[in-house]
């Protein structure tokens, strides 16, 4: 398993994969330490009006503020080539197959449609993912004054955006919630499994 991370971020018109599109994807790899690596893949795919006049009011409000919408009408891309560009694009930095996790916030959403749309590009990922959304609510059981303390969220609601501010949250709970470089001994990694599993019995 490589160290690298595939963050991958969705917009679609809903969350329904019976019946919505996915109509934005981007793509952005970091290291283990959570630096960029390369400039990042931000793809907006062609929906037909009437596909997208079946968004649910919020959703179609909150895509029409970010101006998605207009460049999801005006966009010549497929779903196809959507697919192609960005396997490609996560090949050049993790060039062997389900060596990378996916992740994001909520990827699960994101990883169904993936998966329904994009099977050639799922199968690249590894079966594991990271989600930032877990890591938050971990972090507002057991380290409180950290979940409150949390950088902003913004509201562009737009893929490569939310990306970023993934990466950015994560880099967040890692420097205050996670414990410093570097870490346990080995001995006290061992001690703690084994209190830790103690407890479960």
């Amino acid at each position: 398993m490589t160290d690298r991370l595939v963050w991958i971020d969705c917009e679609m018109t809903g969350l329904d994969l019976a019946k919505d599109a996915l109509i934005e994807i981007a793509v952005l790899v970091t290291d283990a330490e959570l630096n960029i690596i390369g400039d990042g893949l931000d793809l907006v795919i062609h929906a037909e009006d009437e596909l997208l006049a079946t968004m649910p009011d919020v959703v179609r409000d909150m895509h029409a503020r970010s101006g998605l919408t207009e460049e999801v009408r005006r966009s010549t891309v497929t779903l196809a080539e959507a697919e192609r560009r960005v396997l490609d694009y996560v090949r050049e930095l993790v060039p062997e197959a389900r060596s990378a996790p996916l992740a994001g916030n909520s990827i699960g959403t994101d990883r169904g449609f993936i998966a329904r749309d994009m099977p050639a590009l799922d199968a690249h990922l590894h079966y594991r993912m990271v989600d930032v959304s877990s890591v938050k609510e971990l972090v507002r059981r057991w380290y409180p004054r950290v979940y409150y303390a949390k950088p902003e969220k913004g509201l562009a609601h737009r893929a490569l955006a939310d990306i970023r501010e993934s990466i950015s949250e994560l880099a967040y709970y890692r420097r205050t919630a996670f414990v410093p470089q570097p870490g346990p001994t080995s001995d006290e990694a061992r001690a703690a499994a084994a209190e830790v599993q103690q407890r479960q019995q």
